[in-house]
């Protein structure tokens, strides 16, 4: 009896306990309330059995609470510590209560840096096999998984919220956020809000994956630089997702479909991989001040019934240097309500589907509904079907009669670019059919074309299904012609590659008068010269200073560039004392460059044989040699690596002159051949007393920011002792307050080491073409950093100006010595350096 009697109180007691665990807890979302017995949970009628695939988690559970019972947390960082595989069918879940959970702590003070030899710091690293996150709300702002650290503000490196290793990761009704420069509020209980760590926009990423079959719905995606949602993965799908960034932000191998976006800068992809990215049925809003385009980096995209919202009815592009190989797919997309074309002013790059059958591999029409074909597109060799659409797709495959899986997206050309000489060479073109994550298709046939214009200079014979074509050139011209030549699908995919075909080269040309070099007259020394040969002259030209009429201690100063050949040398102050040396490679349009034939002059130059003025300099590098000169030498430019503490020697020549990007799209100068390089005149001796530089520049980054993250900089250096490393620099910086401006504070070097001594001042004048002036008048420094391009007036309220005004007293200095320390990473198109002295 007694025994039976104690049983009973104990299951009295159990069920009371079982109660009173449900009538206690409360779920922070009212609206979607959950039922928790220890033992299960209840959510939406659904009771779910908790184990080893299956955890609870709930910030608001004390630790008696978790302690209690098992598969139950009140943090997503401890419940990681037991997970087990899951599998497709049976997932590794973690059902999370609405709160914020911060995978990194953000009070701690220390600064994240990556593990082992790694480069990026990680608030987490799982590696599961079908895990998945699953917030009990219908509304993802309510279960948020946070940090709040980015490159250089909390880290050094781009930190990651997450990494994760494994197939089948997913994510459902949750926030993944890098609250470093976003709010966090959080309305079901404001005492978790918190404040963006800081205001300048720095690279503060999500999720980085190595797997396959990733699938997130009705998830956030919260940050802004480098947002990096499950980057990395090989299919991904976004279903009812919602994402907000700036650039380099989003996944490249994903479907987006039935998204919603928010760009708040012009490239939110930097590149799409293989078979790219599409948005299906998205609507995307941008912020950017300009045009809006997609990736910096190129890629493929396909954008399909989405709607575009800006302030004004901005430029859509895919690219703002865009290649000719560039074929992207567009169908029914409005800007602000009304049609728009993707690439306006380069429609070739866009393949407009309304009419083309390689729109059914995205969508079609049954039983009077749109079908957004995500089946086709994610269903690889192992019938992925995230969305349940299977039977869908075939029912409509046999009631419309067409074929909806199995469909290509992608026609890519190999080679994309080729040169190819008439009589010497063909090339053989290779075609690859690929469908949606890079599974390649066999049997499609290929068409291939080129324009009627380029038809006499090539000659195109395909093989039998057109999967290869060989060109044969036929160029008989003087100059090379570039061709574009296209291949094509019967549903309308396209490719183009670009080949450069130059007609038969001749033997290089001899001289039928040998080089000479005049007596300076008029302040120059004209070389002369005849090459035996009708065609134009190409001749490669460089011309030295050297120390004796031997061509001893030869220093390289001017070349020929673009084919054009520099007969002419402007004498300088800086030439006085030194012979002065050219040699000529003779060449003709069609032909490649013989050998150098070299001639020096009789006699050193001479004061009197100077016309320039000489307390002035002026150069665009249009011609001056970037071959690294390390030598301080007087009259000399010194160009060399800037070698930081934890930089890898480089014997690369530091600089070069060619075409920018970006910010400094189609412009010409100096541009630094890495993230960081040194330019130093050293000017002649005697002494100085004032001077003035002024440099014009074209950074490539386009907001303001100047250089890659913060703290990297830019030095203009001013009364330099390149010996010693002394003497005075303004500094243009990027910082951690502002991402879209940059500070400027003077200094004073001594020994190499750098001293402030002016207050920093706030400028978004550094992007376009900038134009920087240091000038030292007695002990006074001064500096200002202008844009007349900028259509920004007058200050923000946070402190940043359209321009800049520094002031410095410095001790008075006779050198006349200045130049570029560059540490800014994204470079910086030097346009032109001015500078005078007395």
């Amino acid at each position: 009896m007694k025994e039976k009697y104690f049983y009973y109180l104990s299951l009295f007691f159990c069920i009371v306990l079982n109660a009173q665990e449900k009538t206690n807890y409360q779920s922070l979302d009212h609206k979607n309330p959950v039922l928790f017995t220890g033992k299960t949970i209840v959510y939406k009628g659904k009771t779910i059995v908790l184990g080893p695939k299956s955890f609870f988690i709930d910030r608001e559970l004390t630790d008696a609470q978790t302690a209690k019972y098992p598969y139950i947390y009140n943090s997503v960082n401890e419940a990681v510590k037991h997970l087990s595989d899951g599998t497709e069918s049976a997932p590794m879940t973690l059902y999370i209560a609405p709160n914020v959970y911060w995978i990194d702590n953000p009070d701690d003070p220390e600064i994240r840096k990556p593990e082992g030899d790694g480069s990026v710091p990680y608030g987490l690293i799982i590696k599961c096999e079908w895990l998945k996150f699953y917030g009990l709300t219908d509304n993802p702002e309510n279960v948020v998984l946070a940090a709040n650290r980015g490159q250089t503000i909390g880290a050094i490196g781009n930190f990651t919220l997450f990494k994760f290793s494994g197939q089948g990761t997913g994510s459902e009704n949750v926030t993944f956020g890098n609250y470093c420069n976003v709010d966090l509020e959080y309305p079901l209980k404001p005492a978790l809000n918190r404040t963006k760590r800081a205001s300048a926009i720095v690279q503060a990423q999500l999720i980085h994956c190595d797997g396959d079959k990733i699938l997130a719905r009705n998830t956030r995606f919260i940050s802004r630089l480098n947002l990096c949602p499950f980057v990395g993965g090989k299919r991904v799908l976004f279903d009812r997702c919602h994402f907000e960034s700036t650039d380099d932000a989003l996944c490249g191998t994903a479907v987006y479909l039935n998204c919603t976006l928010d760009f708040y800068s012009s490239k939110p992809f930097y590149w799409t991989r293989g078979t790219g990215a599409v948005f299906l049925n998205c609507d995307i809003q941008s912020l950017t001040s300009g045009n809006q385009f997609f990736t910096k980096a190129n890629g493929q995209l396909a954008v399909i019934d989405t709607r575009f919202v800006a302030k004004n009815d901005i430029y859509l592009g895919w690219n703002d240097n865009l290649p000719d190989q560039t074929r992207n797919y567009q169908y029914q997309l409005r800007l602000n309500n009304k049609p728009v074309f993707i690439e306006k002013n380069n429609p070739a790059s866009t393949v407009n589907m309304d009419t083309l059958a390689v729109l059914d591999a995205y969508c079609f029409n049954y039983n009077r509904k749109t079908i957004y074909n995500t089946y086709n597109l994610l269903s690889g060799n192992d019938n992925w079907d995230p969305m349940q659409i299977k039977n869908t797709v075939l029912a409509a495959e046999k009631a419309n009669q067409k074929k909806y899986t199995q469909l290509p997206t992608q026609l890519l050309i190999t080679p994309d670019q080729i040169s190819i000489e008439t009589n010497k060479n063909k090339a053989v073109l290779k075609t690859i059919v690929n469908r949606f994550g890079n599974y390649e298709l066999k049997g499609e046939k290929i068409i291939w074309s080129v324009e009627d214009k380029d038809k006499p200079f090539v000659s195109l014979k395909p093989n039998e299904d057109g999967s290869e074509c060989e060109v044969t050139p036929n160029n008989y011209n003087d100059s090379v012609k570039t061709i574009l030549i296209t291949a094509k699908t019967a549903s309308g995919l396209e490719a183009v590659t670009v080949i450069d075909v130059a007609p038969p080269k001749l033997t290089s040309p001899s001289f039928a008068e040998a080089p000479q070099l005049s007596e300076p007259k008029n302040g120059t020394i004209n070389l002369k010269y005849q090459i035996d040969s009708s065609f134009k002259d190409e001749s490669q030209i460089k011309w030295y200073r050297c120390s004796d009429r031997n061509g001893k201690n030869a220093i390289e100063i001017l070349v020929s560039r673009n084919n054009i050949p520099l007969v002419n040398y402007p004498l300088t102050i800086n030439d006085t004392g030194y012979y002065i040396m050219a040699t000529v490679a003779p060449k003709h349009i069609r032909s490649d460059a013989g050998k150098s034939f070299t001639v020096i002059t009789k006699n050193p130059v001479s004061v009197e044989d100077i016309t320039t003025e000489k307390n002035r300099l002026s150069t665009n590098f249009k011609n001056n040699s970037t071959i690294n000169q390390l030598a301080i030498i007087p009259g000399f430019w010194t160009l060399a690596p800037f070698i930081q503490n934890n930089d890898a020697p480089n014997t690369k020549d530091a600089w070069f002159y060619g075409e920018g990007v970006d910010g400094a799209n189609n412009q010409v100068g100096l541009l630094q051949t890495g993230r960081s390089a040194k330019l130093i005149y050293n000017a002649i001796k005697r002494d100085y007393s004032d001077m003035k530089i002024r440099l014009d520049v074209t950074p490539f980054k386009t907001a303001g920011q100047g250089f890659s993250v913060a703290h990297m900089y830019m030095d203009i250096l001013i009364k330099y002792k390149p010996e010693t490393q002394t003497g005075y620099a303004l500094r243009l910086i990027r910082t951690t307050k502002h991402h879209d401006a940059i500070d400027g504070v003077l200094l004073a070097y001594k020994n190499g080491i750098a001293t402030e001594i002016s207050q920093a001042f706030s400028t978004n004048a550094f992007k376009g073409k900038c134009t920087i002036t240091l000038e030292v008048k007695a002990n006074e420094l001064t500096a200002k950093i202008s844009n007349g391009d900028s259509e920004i007036k007058k200050a923000t309220p946070d402190g940043v100006y359209p321009q800049a005004f520094l002031k410095a007293t410095i001790a008075p200095d006779s050198s006349g010595s200045f130049g570029i320390l560059y540490n800014g990473g994204s470079q910086t198109m030097i346009n032109e350096i001015n500078a005078e002295w007395k």
